[in-house]
C-alpha cells in the first residue's frame, strides 16, 4: 500500500514542514513532491497534510501514518546495519547491555579496544539488571549482554548462549578510620554490630542476609539505596558499611576503604550472553575482547587489586580525601 520512497518523503515533509524544503533536500522538483504526496494521500484514504499560507503541517491521519513510517524506517535502517555486519563489513550497529558495576571497568575497557578494531560500528549501550537484559536479548533488542548470577542465582540460558568471563568477589566497603580497616582478617562475625547500607527490600532474600545468617545474626539495614555508587556516598559519610563488586573497585571513590572478607567473601559469576543463532560478527569480536580483558586481570578481585593495595588504615589517612 505504501512504498518505502513515499514513506521517506512523508517523513522529510513532516520534518521540514514544507514541500519546497523537502524537494530541495531530496533533489526532487516541487511538482514531483506534490504529485507523490497526492498519491500517498489517495492510498491513505484522505489528506495527510494541511496546506497553510506558509508550508504544511500534519493532519491527525498524517500524524498516525508518520509515526508508523518513522518506526518502519528506523527498523529498516537497523536491519541494513546488521546485514552489513553479517556480511563481513566493519560498519553497522552493535547494541550492548550490561549490569551497573560491569560498566565501571570491564565493559568500558573492552569497548575501548573494540572501538580501535571496529571504528565504523555505532555502539549503543543499555544498563539494567541481568534478568531484564536476558529478556531484551531474547527479544532481539540486544546483540550481546554482560550479566551475572547475583543476586538471583544462575540465569536460565533459554535462547541465549552464555560464556563465562570471570569470578567476581564482593568486597567490604568501610568509612575512613573504621576500626576494622586495620584488622588482618575480617569475617562476617566481626560485622554483627555494624549498620549496613543495602538496596533490596526487607522481605527479599539477599546474599548479605544469607552470609550474615551463617555467622549467626541478622544484618541491621538502616539505609536502603539501590545504586552502588549512592551506597558509597553514605559509607564515606560514616553512616554504614556495604558490599562492593571487586570489578568496580578501581572506580570506587578514594574516601572509602575496601577490604576483602578473605575465605568468607561472597562471589558471583560474570558472563557474556549472545543469541544462540546468527550472532553478529561485531558481537563475537566484543566477546573476545571481554574475555581478553577479564583474562588479563585473572578475576574480578584482580581487576580492583591496584585500588585495594592503596586502601588506607585507621591510623594512616595521609593523601586520602575525607568525606
Amino acid at each position: 500500500m505504501f512504498d518505502l520512497d513515499a514513506l521517506r518523503l512523508l517523513d522529510v515533509v513532516a520534518r521540514t514542514g514544507s514541500f519546497t524544503a523537502a524537494a530541495a533536500e531530496l533533489n526532487y522538483t516541487q511538482s514531483a513532491v506534490s504529485r507523490r504526496i497526492a498519491a500517498l494521500e489517495r492510498a491513505a484514504g484522505g489528506p495527510l497534510f494541511e496546506r497553510l499560507a506558509r508550508g504544511v503541517r500534519l493532519t491527525p491521519a498524517g500524524t498516525v501514518l508518520h509515526r508508523h513510517a518513522r518506526e518502519a524506517l528506523e527498523r529498516l535502517d537497523l536491519a541494513s546495519g546488521e546485514l552489513a555486519a553479517i556480511h563481513g563489513g566493519t560498519g553497522g550497529r552493535l547494541r550492548v547491555g550490561a549490569f551497573a558495576s560491569a560498566n565501571a571497568v570491564l565493559v568500558p575497557e573492552a569497548l575501548r579496544a573494540f572501538r580501535r578494531e571496529w571504528p565504523r560500528v555505532e555502539i549503543s549501550l543499555v544498563e539494567g539488571l541481568s534478568g531484564a537484559l536476558m529478556t531484551r536479548l531474547g527479544d532481539g533488542a540486544l546483540d550481546i549482554a554482560v550479566v551475572s548470577d547475583y543476586p538471583l542465582g544462575l540465569l536460565p540460558e533459554g535462547e541465549a548462549r552464555l560464556t563465562p568471563l570471570l569470578t567476581d568477589e564482593l568486597l567490604l566497603a568501610l568509612p575512613p578510620g573504621h576500626p576494622l580497616a586495620g584488622k588482618p582478617e575480617i569475617g562476617f562475625a566481626d560485622l554483627r554490630e555494624e549498620n549496613w547500607i543495602n538496596g533490596a527490600p526487607p522481605d527479599r532474600p539477599t546474599v548479605l542476609a544469607e552470609y550474615c545468617a551463617r555467622a549467626g545474626f541478622t544484618p541491621k539495614v538502616g539505609i536502603r539505596i539501590h545504586e552502588w555508587t549512592g551506597k558509597l556516598g553514605y559509607v564515606a559519610a560514616g553512616l554504614g558499611i556495604t558490599l562492593v563488586p571487586s570489578i568496580a573497585a578501581r572506580a570506587v571513590r578514594r574516601d572509602v576503604v575496601l577490604r576483602s572478607l578473605s575465605g568468607q567473601a561472597p562471589r558471583r559469576q560474570v558472563q557474556a550472553a549472545l543469541p544462540r543463532t546468527a550472532p553478529l560478527p561485531a558481537a563475537l569480536a566484543l566477546l573476545d575482547l571481554l574475555r581478553e580483558t577479564a583474562r588479563s586481570a585473572g578475576s574480578g578481585h584482580e581487576l580492583g587489586q591496584e585500588r585495594m593495595d592503596r586502601c588506607i588504615s585507621p591510623t594512616s589517612t595521609a593523601g586520602w580525601p575525607r568525606a
